[in-house]
């Protein structure tokens, strides 16, 4: 795929209706998030990077990618912070799928998938070295 004037474009690989990714998006969402773990640890996300299921990161459909969002657990009240590194997610029902160490941090590992509020905190940070954290 052909990215034009710096323009990124999300593939539609499951069917979902995706369009470009966008830098307008709502400064506030809410919906289901779930999360990923060991089982897609080290595979590339969709900004070029390994994934690491320790570092807090999100998938979005349409937010550019290093936004940090500030996600609030809506059930027990629990956030974290976490930046945008990959697309997703892939089920229409979910508007988030966050890290394991980010599941961990709103205590919904067990649940799997939990009702969220998401904010953003910061657009289009500058890209984290590996290893390093959010300020």
């Amino acid at each position: 795929m052909v990215a034009l004037t710096g323009m990124v474009l999300a593939y539609d690989v499951y069917g979902l209706g995706l369009k470009p990714a966008s830098t307008e998006a709502s400064s506030t969402q809410t919906g289901m998030a779930s999360w990923y773990g060991v089982e897609e640890e080290g595979k590339l996300t969709a900004d070029g990077e390994r994934f690491d299921r320790h570092q807090l990161t999100a998938a979005h459909r349409k937010l550019p990618f290093n936004t940090v969002l500030r996600v609030t657990n809506r059930e027990n009240g629990r956030v974290v912070e976490v930046r945008v590194n990959d697309r997703g997610p892939y089920k229409k029902n979910r508007v988030l799928d966050l890290s394991e160490a980010a599941a961990k941090a709103l205590d919904m590992k067990t649940e799997g998938v939990t009702p969220v509020k998401i904010e953003v905190i910061r657009k289009s940070a500058p890209p984290m070295a590996p290893g390093s954290t959010l300020p």
